[in-house]
């Protein structure tokens, strides 16, 4: 008799989506409330900013360079200027919109006219700043940190590949740069910059400044990795085949070594908009009206008064929840991917 075998009532193969969200790393990110709750907060931040012309209308200058004659065509997304300003809105919108010129702070129960429901400051509308300062808080933070994350990774893997003279001369470097306090090296460099272009556009040199110091952890980190990756069975395999130094730096060692450091970066996407508001409030950021939330902090410092409580209140409470999300998200992912913690 013959025995006819069929894959009938066998699961299907896993797709690599399913594969990965079966994977112990996920499996243990699900499991920690504190992680997904940053991850939830996070992606609420990330919706602000990709619908800010929405929840925040434009007014002013935004209006006209969007080419709109009134401020409910944002809410068409058959229309140009719907998709403009989600995707590449003019900087004019990036402008806080000004209710009067008063410089005392007004709350929202005495305002007329204009959505405020955080009061103004200096005439500016908090929550307009508040809402549109998000986007350049995400957009400072992944510009910085993904610049110095390949700084580093690249600068450390050299470093651990090739040990030797390039070892040394790289980890000078780094005690150099290490030696000096970060947050006063940032301000002495963009007050160099700043110099030679007065008035200018800050956005470039606060990015510049923040990359000259803030790739050096990525490369000590990276380096130890790598130190450890370039001695396993898979490159001298590789190497015996005649792979080249490069291939192996950036196909074998860089991929296998990338755990720690990336979720270090993601850690440090909490910092990046604390550092960006210290500048502000140090008179080095952007400039005055620009929707930052730095920005609206030094506002506040002049009015630290109980009647005036909204004026530090709503910017500090978005700082402080930005930064806290990211770090429990942060946290969580690096007990997920420490393959000793599971």
């Amino acid at each position: 008799m013959t025995t006819v075998t069929t894959t009938k009532g066998l699961p299907a193969n896993d797709s690599a989506f399913q594969n990965f969200m079966k994977s112990p790393a996920v499996r243990k990110l699900r499991r920690n409330p504190l992680a997904i709750t940053g991850m939830i907060i996070t992606l609420l931040f990330a919706l602000m900013a990709l619908f800010a012309p929405l929840i925040a209308k434009p007014t002013g200058d935004c209006l006209r360079d969007l080419n709109m004659t009134s401020q409910n065509q944002i809410y068409n997304p058959l229309g140009a200027p719907f998709w403009r300003a989600i995707v590449a809105p003019p900087q004019s919108c990036y402008k806080m919109e000004r209710v009067s010129f008063a410089q005392e702070p007004v709350p929202a129960a005495q305002i007329k006219d204009t959505f405020a429901p955080f009061g103004t400051v200096n005439g500016y509308n908090i929550f307009y700043g508040l809402v549109w300062g998000t986007r350049t808080a995400l957009k400072m933070s992944f510009i910085i940190v993904g610049i110095t994350l390949a700084i580093g990774v690249i600068v450390g893997a050299i470093s651990g590949f090739y040990g030797g003279w390039v070892d040394n001369l790289i980890q000078r470097l780094l005690d150099v740069l290490a030696a000096m306090p970060g947050l006063v090296l940032t301000v002495v460099l963009l007050t160099i910059l700043r110099a030679k272009n007065p008035g200018g556009d800050p956005t470039w040199p606060i990015i510049f400044a923040f990359c000259v110091t803030g790739w050096t952890g990525y490369a000590r980190v990276i380096r130890g990795d790598v130190l450890k990756t370039r001695q396993l069975e898979y490159v001298d395999a590789a190497r015996s085949l005649g792979a080249r130094d490069w291939r192996l730096i950036l196909k074998h060692v860089i991929p296998n070594s990338l755990t720690t450091v990336f979720t270090l970066a993601v850690l440090d996407l909490a910092t990046v908009p604390l550092g960006v508001a210290s500048l502000s409030f140090l008179g080095l950021g952007f400039e005055p009206g620009y929707s930052e939330w730095g920005q609206l902090v030094d506002f506040a410092r002049a009015w630290l008064k109980p009647a005036y409580w909204y004026t530090l209140v709503f910017p500090a409470a978005f700082i402080i929840v930005f930064s806290l999300a990211f770090n429990l998200f942060g946290d969580g992912l690096r007990d997920a991917m420490d393959p000793r913690t599971r």
